[in-house]
């Protein structure tokens, strides 16, 4: 059931360089801000409900129209930078997001609401794939750690998302979301700074020639096999995150009554605590091994879900950190297991798991939309909690690496 291959070495001791720690710091901080502007769109879904009289399935279709935006362009962008780097694409990626910022700020019907939550989104699928190769760029062989360094960077954004919109937006309406512009232009300013050092970094490695992968070549039927079922555990993975961070705050309200700063509220402790979770993943993986990450989280999840639907107010949001946490430690795992399944395409394989989890969020947004129009948001919940089951997948990845000491 397991295929087995030849061990690498550990991938500190095939550093090529040290890790560069300010240029990660820098590509989370760009990141933060970019999933934090991004996540307005979910944390004024109340708002918008009542300012447009829209029903579950429109808020799905709003989420549908960002993530099939992000989803279908990062796996392209991606292919395309691999042959061809594009350093300053960065800053024009935030370009779009600024854009689509102004408009929704400013939309008076539904279609504009779409059509920026759509620049919205290609600014995340020119944004991820490119942050991804300058994050395992300057890991300095530590991919786990360089992967969970970037990505905590946008969960933390995700996570003050909706914190700043009770503060900020939910008092004083929708047009105050163009305040955070200035986020966008500061996002600008940083991603222009990486832009010139990831430049530099593609001159060196013209003179220096290709790195040596320290994973063994596996055949194309098992890199096939293997890819397919990590895309089914991010499918698990954020159709499951989706049911919280689209429909949490309704879920609350409509189960327990809470008023919708209350809710948005829950919503930040739960997100903030899906960055928590997602700093531990990668260095526990370049620790024991990915493998057993994806496991723990995916797999081991499972009861928690399952008890979530049944739970009281406070006992719901406990269930809510703790499955943040688990949950959200298998991505940075996943990433880098694909990776190094087809080394030499960091940006094809980047942008197609950072674009199926996109469209899974999407997808996962319209189609529980319908279903809590259809039935009820405690029906949601109840089908969404099997979802981590799909983690018992993992038993057929192959062993590719070794516990590191």
């Amino acid at each position: 059931m397991t295929d087995t291959t030849s061990t690498p070495v550990s991938p500190q001791k095939n550093a090529v360089k040290k890790t560069a720690f300010s240029i990660l710091a820098a590509i989370s901080v760009s990141h933060l801000l970019n999933d934090m502007i991004q996540s307005l769109i979910l944390a004024i879904y109340p708002l918008l409900q009542n300012e447009f009289s829209l029903s579950f399935t429109q808020i799905g279709l709003i989420t549908l129209t960002y993530q099939i935006t992000a989803s279908l362009l990062q796996p392209l962008i991606g292919y395309y930078t691999d042959k061809h780097p594009q350093p300053y694409s960065l800053p024009i990626g935030m370009g779009f997001t600024l854009s689509g910022l102004l408009l929704l700020a400013i939309a008076q019907s539904f279609p504009v609401v779409l059509l920026a939550a759509a620049l919205v989104g290609t600014g995340s699928s020119v944004f991820h794939p490119e942050s991804s190769r300058v994050a395992r760029m300057a890991s300095g062989g530590r991919h786990g750690l360089a992967q969970s360094l970037f990505q905590v960077g946008g969960n933390f954004g995700a996570a003050l998302g909706p914190l700043l919109a009770a503060l900020i937006i939910a008092p004083y309406g929708k047009g105050n979301v163009a305040w955070f512009s200035l986020a966008a232009l500061l996002g600008i300013v940083v991603l222009l700074q990486i832009s010139k050092w990831y430049r530099q970094q593609n001159l060196i490695a013209k003179t220096r020639g290709p790195v040596k992968s320290t994973v063994a070549r596996l055949p194309r039927k098992t890199v096939m096999r293997s890819l397919g079922i990590l895309l089914i555990l991010i499918f698990s993975k954020y159709f499951y995150l989706t049911s919280l961070s689209s429909y949490y705050t309704f879920y609350l309200i409509h189960k327990f009554g809470v008023s919708v700063q209350n809710a948005q509220v829950h919503l930040f402790i739960f997100l903030f605590a899906v960055a928590a979770g997602t700093i531990i993943g990668g260095p526990v993986g370049d620790k024991i091994g990915r493998k057993y990450v994806i496991w723990a989280s995916i797999l081991g999840v499972a009861p928690f879900t399952l008890l979530l639907p049944h739970a009281s107010l406070m006992w719901t949001s406990v269930l809510s950190v703790i499955i943040g946490v688990i949950l959200a430690s298998a991505f940075s795992a996943i990433l880098v297991f694909a990776q190094e399944l087809m080394p030499g395409k960091v940006g094809m394989v980047s942008g197609l798991f950072f674009g199926l989890a996109f469209g899974m969020g999407g997808l996962g947004a319209a189609v529980l939309g319908y279903v809590a129009d259809k039935t009820s948001i405690e029906l949601v919940y109840q089908i969404c909690a099997f979802l981590p089951l799909l983690g018992i997948l993992t038993a057929f990845l192959p062993n590719i690496e070794r516990k590191h000491a």
